[in-house]
């Protein structure tokens, strides 16, 4: 994925994977990082992550899913650096979708260092998202 520094303007190449965060090549400030994983590379991408992460279980077809992604990839920027989000299409990753016991698009799981701290079913408004982020982010630190 490539990403323009919000801070220099710079074009950036921030892999689905890494040890630490990504940060700008020019002035070396976090980047937000959002990334697509499947059933392949969950573990990689999501369960070995440095930063907490929030998993956006998905699907094409979810209205709901599509309110809440803009708004995923807005806390994504604000929380760079400290936050990682990984976005699954359910209808693509069923493995995934059975493990979490989804009965629900969109659920959102949140987890750090490979473990499920917390989860929501259904589209939050963004101001509930985001304190819901935040407050599970701190609590678990």
């Amino acid at each position: 994925m490539i990403v323009r520094c919000e801070h220099c303007g710079t074009k950036n190449r921030v892999p689905s994977a890494a040890d630490g965060g990504p940060v700008c090549g020019n002035c070396h400030r976090p980047l937000p990082w959002i990334a697509d994983a499947g059933e392949e590379d969950f573990t990689e991408v999501a369960e070995r992550s440095s930063v907490p992460v929030i998993v956006d279980l998905w699907a094409t077809w979810c209205a709901p899913c599509r309110t809440v992604s803009p708004v995923l990839e807005r806390i994504a920027h604000e929380m760079a650096g400290r936050l990682k989000v990984v976005k699954i299409d359910i209808d693509r990753a069923p493995k995934i979708q059975e493990r979490f016991a989804v009965r629900a698009v969109p659920t959102l799981l949140l987890m750090r260092d490979g473990k499920l701290i917390d989860r929501r079913a259904g589209a939050l408004p963004p101001g509930p998202l985001r304190t819901w982020v935040r407050e599970a982010i701190e609590r678990d630190t």
